[in-house]
């Protein structure tokens, strides 16, 4: 289950993703893997 803080950071990536038109949950996902690979 996730903590606190991973939920909170989750949910602010989600909303920002929101409120920029992207609001199909599958692309919201596919974006956040993206970001996930890249800072690695």
């Amino acid at each position: 289950m996730l903590t606190g803080d991973l939920r909170s950071r989750i949910d602010r990536v989600w909303d920002a993703f929101w409120s920029g038109g992207i609001s199909n949950p599958l692309e919201v996902i596919e974006q956040i893997t993206y970001l996930m690979f890249i800072s690695l």
